[in-house]
């Protein structure tokens, strides 16, 4: 079979494509030319909405995307074209995971502040009262959206000796945490609250001037869900004027144009959108579409099939 891609990708994960498939690099324009029976992407560079899936050959019979987020694919458009369409789901759950503590962590600890008296030079030494920042044993962890992402941080923050409330659409049996059904009602209770929804109609803006409102001065926002839950405006507002404590956001409204207001606070510890980036999790994601797109042709129902 031939796979256009039109991403870049490490040479290591390329390479698993390579060995199972005819693999052509290049842009969304050339499908006409390549006539591909696969075309592999991810959120960027490009959206694939129903006009541009109306544009794509006959040839294409599938849609690998490089992402466990789907936004970028208009599935009904692929449905209504007869292609099926893939995605990456549960591989990147560990990596996200500790990418979540490591944001917790940076923002309790005061990293970005920490780093950049170092890195300028400011450093005279250790005093009593430098950088003081906040333990994690014993506080409340409020997590938006317990899926396989938020179950994992939940387990590493329970080793950290946190205490787990969590808002989904229904209750998960089992779960050593307590079900909170109004998400309201957990920003006031948390001294962390986790964003790990999705992108919806009703979570997009969640975090804004009246949610903010309701959380307490000591609260740490940790965002590895998407970044147009958050109201950038307002939580820079909360963040400048001390009415929550810090934020550890991986994820940005308009990435890479991130808002600069976070650029110069102190109390934001900011990372580029890496939390599935690792190795592990990386081949991973590649395994799981090539596995999905031989499961489709050999004539079964990948798990990962989203359309």
């Amino acid at each position: 079979m031939k796979l256009l891609s039109v991403l870049e990708l490490p040479d290591r994960v390329a390479d698993r494509f390579r060995s199972r498939f005819t693999t052509i690099q290049g842009s969304l324009e050339d499908a006409a030319d390549v006539q591909p029976d696969i075309l592999l992407c991810s959120i960027r560079p490009y959206r694939l909405d129903r006009a541009a899936i109306g544009k794509l050959p006959d040839s294409v019979r599938m849609i690998a995307t490089y992402s466990v987020g789907h936004d970028h694919v208009d599935l009904v458009a692929a449905a209504e074209r007869g292609i099926a369409v893939f995605n990456t789901p549960g591989v990147l759950s560990d990596a996200v995971a500790d990418a979540a503590m490591l944001l917790l962590l940076g923002a309790a600890r005061r990293a970005t502040e920490s780093i950049a008296l170092l890195r300028e030079g400011r450093w005279t030494g250790w005093t009593p009262g430098q950088l003081i920042g906040v333990e994690l044993g014993g506080k409340t962890m409020g997590i938006l959206g317990m899926g396989e992402i938020g179950r994992r941080v939940a387990r590493r923050a329970r080793a950290f000796g946190m205490d787990i409330v969590y808002h989904n659409r229904r209750e998960i049996a089992g779960e050593e945490a307590r079900f909170q059904p109004d998400p309201q009602a957990l920003m006031a209770e948390s001294d962390v609250v986790l964003l790990a929804w999705p992108s919806t109609e009703g979570t997009r803006r969640f975090i804004a001037a009246e949610t903010l409102a309701l959380a307490r001065p000591s609260m740490i926002l940790v965002n590895i869900g998407r970044g147009d839950l958050v109201n950038d405006d307002d939580l820079i507002g909360a963040l400048k004027e001390g009415r929550i404590l810090a934020a550890g956001l991986d994820v940005f409204d308009g990435e890479p144009a991130i808002h600069p207001g976070y650029l110069d606070l102190p109390n934001a510890f900011l990372l580029p959108h890496i939390g599935s980036s690792t190795w592990e999790a990386r081949l991973a994601m590649a395994d799981a579409l090539i596995g999905a797109i031989e499961t489709h042709v050999a004539g079964g129902m990948p798990a990962n099939r989203i359309a």
